[in-house]
């Protein structure tokens, strides 16, 4: 499978609602679906489906559309959703308790066995059945475990500290969920969440959404 550009991101971004859509068809019992079907349902134009669906390497069928069960399979396979990837969370306050319970990411082959925070008197305790680990234990918990990939939450002024704990450890993959530019090598994958654009773009969207009823109103 060729590896994921970054003019890719939209695109992957994208997919897991083609697949949401996917998966709804083949629980209607159909045996296609068509792209323009896809574009209607998220207010998209056809052509970009298309693009963003050619990056999995499935092609539709003219009139037709595209066959279910290998779109499926074919979206899942290109997002790695189709194996098991375990993970660790490293913070365990409000956020991290959270996405430990999320149980929307099993369905994605993601499943979180630990977590870690810096408060000592969380450990031994548990989330959703997660054991919780001192922080001071990552060096020997993480390799113990056989874990690669990190969702990291932890406050922002201790994030870099923590990361090359986790980088020593041998995590490869860290899913950052603090607003830090994390510095690591080259061989190792960073996605970063800033929630705060996010709202930012929420907030903006509803104000223009706003403007433009009052704007009809009058």
């Amino acid at each position: 499978m060729a590896k994921c550009k970054v003019s890719y991101a939209p695109s992957v971004r994208r997919l897991p609602s083609y697949l949401l859509i996917v998966r709804q068809s083949l629980a209607h019992g159909d045996e296609y679906i068509s792209g323009t079907l896809i574009a209607n349902e998220l207010n998209l134009e056809p052509i970009q489906v298309r693009k963003d669906l050619s990056i999995t390497g499935i092609t539709g069928k003219p009139k037709r559309g595209y066959p279910v069960a290998p779109l499926i399979t074919a979206i899942e396979s290109y997002l790695n959703w189709n194996n098991r990837v375990e993970a660790v969370v490293v913070g365990a306050g409000n956020l991290g308790s959270a996405l430990s319970g999320f149980p929307g990411f099993r369905q994605h082959g993601l499943y979180i066995v630990a977590a870690f925070d810096a408060d000592k008197s969380k450990a031994g305790s548990k989330i959703r059945d997660i054991p919780v680990y001192q922080l001071d234990d990552l060096s020997t918990r993480i390799p113990e475990l056989g874990v690669s990939v990190a969702i990291l939450t932890v406050p922002s002024d201790t994030a870099q500290d923590v990361t090359t704990k986790l980088l020593e450890a041998g995590i490869k993959a860290i899913w950052n969920f603090t607003n830090v530019k994390l510095k690591v090598p080259d061989d190792v994958v960073v996605q970063n969440e800033d929630l705060s654009s996010g709202y930012a773009m929420l907030s903006v969207k509803r104000r223009i959404k706003s403007a433009s009823f009052m704007g009809d109103a009058i």
